[in-house]
């Protein structure tokens, strides 16, 4: 195995920083209240949408592009707005929902950006909902995963332009109901920034990660990350009742999991048909609470206040309004429907509760390895040395490249690797490509881990 190719020289003292914006350092970063060309209209008509496109096309360079969701009021998690910028074609905003029922082909929209790089923050959060729409990126820069890279201990959108640009962006609306329409002109504002700055911010971050001798392994992770955004989503969870939070105060309750299986089941149904999102029907604590009393009769019932009032949101903010346009759709669900719900479950015979699935992380012998670091140390101690062994080796080689551990390698593949029964003959590269690791980090630490496992 040949030895790591290291950005700068391990341990030496000339490495570059992380660079930084040019102004004093005592200056307060400016603020970007408004785009430079001004706040854009909404797109949703066929003669706009072939007026954007025929612009885009007629632009060059990379594409900055942004969505917003409904998340937390809509049942779900459709964009209900996708914003983009391109240098000669400005900002623009699109309405995905209204352009798709007018009969808008996004195959149009490919074809006028072709081959542009898509310059996304944090892009799998809005990679799947561009593949949705049929969008089809074809290469990417992540301006969060460039970040990370390059060693910042802040890395949402707006500290990383306040580092690399000096400018922080006003951001008001980030949890607004995105599917409301009109949209009001402080959030096409507030969407039309998110992709302002995107064109700089790239050309300043690829500087920087060429400097730090990062740039291939910045183009390894975006491919990476380009492809299982747009690939195949990952297959729901095999019990989703179970996703439940706090489910497990039920503990192996299997009547008060029938009664909490029950409710969620209802619940998704309702929320589903009435486009509604499902925390706004029936909270996961009213869940619970009512898996644990089990009430057996009309009294019981009523004593559980959250199962016979309409949940309500206190955020202290103008979301407050958002949520109370749901309130009729709230209403129209009676109390006697959780009743009833409640009551099935109740009757349920045994052999038709619910049955747990194995519990816990999966063993050994399933390819995962425990997360709890006590198992490690009472059952495993051998194991627990070598990963300790293996984290030590790691961690020099963050602080020698100034990169997060958990950058260079995932902690989950790390376990996985200290947990092999036959740590003296594997062959660490090849494992660590099993489990999904780049090139880049196979290369950077395969042989010092090998060293450290045996």
């Amino acid at each position: 195995m040949p030895a790591p190719r290291w950005p700068c020289g391990p341990g030496s003292s000339d490495r570059p920083s992380v660079s930084r914006r040019t102004t004093p350092l005592t200056d307060e970063p400016r603020l970007q209240a408004e785009p430079r060309g001004g706040v854009p209209d909404v797109i949703d008509t066929l003669p706009g949408f072939h007026a954007a496109c025929d612009a885009l096309a007629a632009a060059g360079g990379s594409l900055a592009a942004d969505a917003e969701r409904a998340s937390g009021f809509r049942y779900g998690h459709e964009d209900w707005l996708v914003q983009f910028k391109r240098e000669g074609a400005g900002i623009l905003l699109f309405d995905p929902i209204a352009l798709g029922q007018a009969g808008a082909d996004w195959q149009e929209f490919n074809h006028a950006v072709g081959d542009a790089t898509w310059i996304i923050h944090d892009a799998m959060m809005d990679l799947p909902g561009f593949a949705d729409l049929g969008m089809r990126p074809m290469r990417l820069f992540d301006t969060e995963i460039a970040a990370r890279l390059l060693g910042m201990h802040r890395f949402g959108l707006a500290a990383v332009t306040e580092h690399y640009l000096g400018v922080t962006l006003a951001k008001e609306h980030s949890a607004a109901d995105w599917s409301y329409r009109p949209l009001p002109r402080d959030w096409r504002n507030y969407a039309a920034l998110d992709v302002e700055l995107l064109i700089e911010l790239e050309a300043a971050m690829r500087a920087d990660l060429k400097a730090h001798g990062k740039q291939e392994w910045a183009e390894e992770e975006f491919a990476h990350v380009l492809a299982a955004g747009t690939g195949p989503r990952p297959e729901r969870h095999p019990v989703p009742w179970m996703r439940i939070s706090h489910i497990t105060a039920l503990g192996r309750d299997r009547r008060g999991l029938a009664v909490a299986k029950a409710l969620w089941e209802k619940r998704d149904e309702l929320a589903r048909e009435h486009d509604i999102a499902p925390g706004l029907l029936l909270s996961d604590a009213a869940i619970v609470e009512a898996a644990q009393r089990k009430p057996r009769n009309a009294r019981e019932f009523r004593a559980i206040r959250s199962l016979n009032e309409r949940v309500r949101m206190h955020t202290g903010g103008e979301q407050d309004k958002m949520f109370e346009r749901y309130a009729p759709i709230q209403r129209s669900i009676k109390p006697s429907v959780w009743k009833e719900t409640i009551q099935r479950a109740l009757a349920l015979p045994d052999s038709g509760l619910p049955t747990l699935p194995r519990s816990g992380g999966r063993n050994e012998n399933e390819g995962n390895a425990p997360k709890s670091m006590r198992i490690w140390q009472t059952r495993h101690p051998a194991r627990y040395k070598r990963l300790e062994r293996v984290r030590r080796a790691i961690n020099r080689i963050a602080e020698d490249t100034r990169t997060p551990a958990d950058v260079l390698i995932r902690p989950q593949i790390v376990r996985n690797l200290c947990w092999q029964e036959d740590a003296q003959g594997l062959d660490v590269a090849s494992f660590l490509a099993s489990q999904g690791a780049r090139d880049w980090q196979v290369r950077l630490i395969s042989a010092s881990v090998a060293r450290a496992m045996v």
